[in-house]
Order: C-alpha cells, then sequence, then structure tokens
C-alpha cells in the first residue's frame, strides 16, 4: 500500500533505530538524560529560544502551553479550524477550564484587526484573553504557511495588550521551508512554539516546546502533571535529534511531490485541487465524481492507496518520506483509476 494518509505514518530510518539502540541515557525527570538534554539544547538554539521540553506529543505540547499561559476561566483566541480546537478533544476547557474564542481565517490566517477586537476589556462580565495561538501551517487550510507579516501584526497587538502568544507549530518547519525562510523568523513572533519532530521530521514519537527558561521550568511540572515525565527518554531523544538536524533539510522533496500530485490530480476529470498547495498536503474535492470522500477513499484502498476523508467529499493527501518517486507515480495512476470507477 501506498499511505498518503498523513506524514505521521513515516517510520523511522535506520539511522534512527541504530541510534535509538546507542543513545546514552538516564533519568529525564531528575534531568539526568544526556541525549534529551542535547536534543532540547539544539530546539531551543535552532528556534531562537532560551530553553526547550520534550513531550510525548505536539497535542500534549499545546495542553502544556495552554495550561502554563492560562488560569481557569480565561480565554484562548484562535483561528476556527485550528488544530486546538478542532483536534484536541475539548482539552482546553477540560484540562484547563479554558475556553475558545475563535476567528474565521483566511487560509488558516487570522486578521490581525480581528485578533485585536477579540482581546477582551476590563469589565467583570468578560473572561481575561489569557492567549493568543497560531497554527502554521494550518492543516486544515490544507498545509497553508501563515506568513511571517501576518504573525508579526498579531504578535505587535498582543504585546501592546500584554498577551502571551503560542504558535502551534505541529509543521512550523514545513512553513519554513515552504515560505524560503527559517524556522527563527516564525518563532521570534511568539512567546511559546511547539513542533512536531514526528510527521514530515520523521522521528518515531516527540514534539518540543520552547519558551523563556521560566516558562519552560513552570511547563515542566505540568508535563509531570500530566503523566508526561518520561525515565529513559534518550531512545526517543535520540531519533528526534536526526529528525532536528537532517530530515528538515530534504521536506522540499515532499512539498515537490504534492505540487506535482496536484497537478496531476488537476488533469483528472471529477476531481478538483481545492487547495494552494504551499508545502505537503493536499486536499480534493470528488464531489463531480458523485461519490462522497468515504467511498473515493474506498476506491483508493482497492487499488492500493491510502488516503483519508477530509470532510463530506473532500479527501486529503499528505506527502512524506516513505513515499518514493515512483511510489508516487504509482499513486497517480491509481487515483486516475478510482476516479474511472466512479463514473
Amino acid at each position: 500500500m501506498i499511505d498518503l494518509r498523513s506524514d505521521t505514518v513515516t517510520k523511522p530510518t535506520e539511522e534512527m533505530r541504530k541510534a535509538m539502540y546507542e543513545a546514552e541515557v538516564g533519568d529525564d525527570v531528575y534531568g539526568e538524560d544526556p541525549t534529551v538534554r542535547l536534543l532540547e539544547e539544539k530546539a531551543a538554539d535552532i528556534l531562537g529560544k532560551e530553553a526547550a521540553l520534550l513531550v510525548t506529543s505536539g497535542t500534549q505540547g499545546n495542553q502544556i502551553a495552554v495550561l502554563t499561559h492560562c488560569r481557569p476561566g480565561q480565554e484562548i483566541i484562535l483561528e476556527a479550524e485550528s488544530h486546538i480546537f478542532y483536534y484536541e478533544s475539548g482539552a482546553v476547557a477540560a484540562l484547563g477550564g479554558v475556553q475558545t474564542r475563535t476567528i474565521a481565517g483566511v487560509r488558516g490566517a487570522m486578521n490581525p484587526e480581528s485578533v485585536k477586537n477579540a482581546i477582551r476589556g476590563v469589565d467583570i462580565h468578560y473572561p481575561v484573553t489569557g492567549l493568543i495561538s497560531i497554527e502554521n501551517t494550518h492543516n486544515r487550510a490544507g498545509g497553508a504557511v501563515v506568513p511571517v507579516e501576518n504573525m508579526k501584526e498579531i504578535y505587535e497587538i498582543a504585546k501592546a495588550n500584554q498577551v502571551p502568544v503560542h504558535i502551534d507549530g505541529a509543521r512550523l518547519f514545513n512553513a519554513a521551508e515552504g515560505a524560503g525562510v527559517e524556522v527563527k523568523d516564525f518563532a521570534q513572533y511568539a512567546d511559546t512554539v511547539q513542533f512536531c519532530l514526528s510527521k514530515g521530521l520523521g522521528a518515531p514519537v516527540g514534539s518540543i516546546i520552547a519558551g523563556s527558561k521560566e516558562f519552560i521550568h513552570s511547563a515542566r511540572k505540568w508535563r509531570k502533571m500530566l503523566g508526561g515525565g518520561m525515565r529513559q527518554a534518550g531512545i526517543i531523544a535520540a531519533p528526534g535529534l536526526i529528525a532536528l538536524t537532517k530530515m528538515k533539510d530534504r521536506l522540499g522533496e515532499d512539498h515537490a511531490n504534492a505540487r506535482k500530485l496536484a497537478e496531476e490530480i488537476d488533469n483528472i476529470d471529477g476531481l478538483r485541487v481545492e487547495n494552494k498547495v504551499e508545502t505537503n498536503i493536499v486536499v480534493v474535492d470528488v464531489k463531480e465524481l458523485g461519490v462522497n470522500s468515504e467511498e473515493f477513499v474506498a476506491h483508493l484502498y482497492s487499488e492500493g492507496v491510502l488516503a483519508g476523508g477530509f470532510g463530506p467529499t473532500s479527501v486529503r493527501f499528505v506527502t512524506n518520506f516513505d513515499v518514493s518517486d515512483a511510489q508516487l507515480e504509482d499513486a497517480i495512476a491509481a487515483i486516475l483509476i478510482a476516479a474511472k470507477k466512479c463514473k
């Protein structure tokens, strides 16, 4: 099967597996795992932050950020289809007692003026605005890159109102590659950042959150409270180091494959690419075929391709390290056959 459901399906490379086996380890809850410490220091340096913390997942990283920044009864401003709002099981409410205030964006980017107007004034009827969150790249916007200029405007508004900013940067390195900038160019316009070592970077597990030393000190306790304290975590950090230092440099290959995939799909009768392909995600509308997304995904499966439903008539394809150029060609041929079967 050619798996285009997500970049989360990538398997660790042989170099990663060897690094896991050979990793120098210690008890990370005591701060004694040298490989974890090295990963955290490297991540902080790349992002231009004072400190970083290894966590088990992007969702855990986002939730730790919300819990560290906010108090119960406060409010977080975020884009209406952001991952924190859409895909994290209502955790900000369940765990933090924090409510969400959503703003409809354009390709994942919130209008800075709308963000400014959403920040609560001083009134006993209102919750306090505790955090502004920006997702980059934006998953449900088809892997769209939120421009640096947009982030800068929102950050300046936030600072003027003493509100912290968090980046849900699960695919932030894809955003940097897509925009042709360094990740620091995005990270400088946020107080805290979360990014995944898995997904396009290919590590088997783990995410990083980064910010000031004071923030990470508090975040470490929240990680422990959420059951995220790890012991000999160097075996996780070792492949993370390879992801961070080597795999980020090949993300352009995934982006090129996604553009090729989109171009070929646009030439297939009955299929229409919905998104502007900037990174590694292609969203395709299948309604002209007279089927829904679930039915088309089933047709693809029968032809040896795995994809994911992304709405009633939308199907998502995500290019990744484990899909070769030859497999991409085979996938395009299979998509054509699946489309013909629907007619």
